[in-house]
């Protein structure tokens, strides 16, 4: 197929781009911006390397509708979202949707099918607490953007599907929980987990990757609509941290102690999973692979 995808600086953004490009795709991923530094910046080179980039370029812009229709493509996989603040209680809803969904509807009448990736933090995803509420207002945010896809592709007559992404972690992340833990160990101090009974679920990102490009290139034409939430460890955090120390330490010859926070009060949800047990063989991914290219490349941050 011919895809053009949005988002893809980002870190789950790049790991999309290349397995769509790995699975045999012709990969257009649109950026916003002709410079980039830092752990993003390496995102971007790696893009160029393995696909297709167009610059300067925002989504629902004037040069976006251009190129969306100066072109055939097969699928529009749209990643991109307002994220900046997404951790504050005031972030702007209203103002994230506009951008999220600009010129939605002329953008889904271009093409015959829609991949949008949304959050297992939005209302009513995955599975855990009874009330399933948003995490935070970025969450409410991701949710009216997937409404307004979905009811934009209804009324065209296009195939819409919602990947729902969990917690990734892996290769080229920003500052994140995972690097967080590595870094300290690196400094010869325990890694903290400070919500050691939240039950979470942390995924591989190139097994997130896997699934969303098998999800993409499954998609039917004509109207179909569907989701899809791949779950990776479905554990506490206690749990999970306890397993990416041993994973890590063993593969870097590191000593990996880890510090729960026992009584942290926090105002998110105890529990949130996401619902969908991937099949590992039928995507030819390799959990030892995905451990042993994680600690390759931590060891870069000695």
């Amino acid at each position: 197929m011919r895809v053009l995808l949005t988002g893809a600086s980002s870190f789950t953004g790049m790991w999309f781009a290349s397995a769509l490009a790995a699975g045999g795709h012709e990969v257009c991923c649109t950026l916003r911006s002709s410079s980039y530094e830092g752990v993003r910046g390496r995102r971007v080179e790696h893009l160029r390397a393995v696909c297709e980039t167009v610059e300067g370029v925002e989504f629902g812009d004037a040069r976006f509708l251009e190129l969306l229709r100066g072109e055939r493509w097969d699928l529009l996989c749209h990643h991109a979202a307002t994220v900046d603040g997404s951790r504050d209680p005031g972030f702007d809803v209203p103002g994230a949707l506009r951008a999220n969904t600009r010129s939605a509807s002329a953008v889904v009448e271009a093409v015959p099918r829609v991949l949008l990736t949304g959050s297992v933090f939005e209302p009513g995803e995955g599975e855990g607490d009874p009330e399933l509420r948003a995490f935070s207002p970025y969450g409410l945010s991701k949710r009216f953007t997937a409404d307004t896809f979905a009811y934009c592709c209804s009324v065209a007559g296009v195939s819409f599907g919602k990947l729902v992404v969990p917690n990734p972690f892996g290769p080229l992340e920003e500052e994140r929980y995972t690097t967080g833990l590595v870094r300290a160990w690196l400094r010869g101090e325990p890694g903290v987990c400070r919500t050691p009974g939240h039950v979470r679920d942390n995924i591989h990102v190139s097994l997130l990757a896997a699934a969303f490009a098998d999800f993409a290139g499954r998609l039917p034409e004509g109207g179909w609509s569907g989701t899809l939430g791949p779950s990776g460890y479905r554990e506490s955090q206690g749990d999970f941290t306890r397993r990416f120390a041993r994973e890590i330490g063993d593969r870097l010859g590191l000593a990996t102690p880890v510090q729960e926070l026992a009584g942290q009060v926090s105002t998110e949800p105890a529990v949130r999973l996401n619902r969908d047990l991937i099949d590992l063989e039928s995507l030819g991914w390799s959990e030892r692979t995905a451990w042993n290219d994680l600690a390759e490349y931590y060891s870069t941050l000695r």
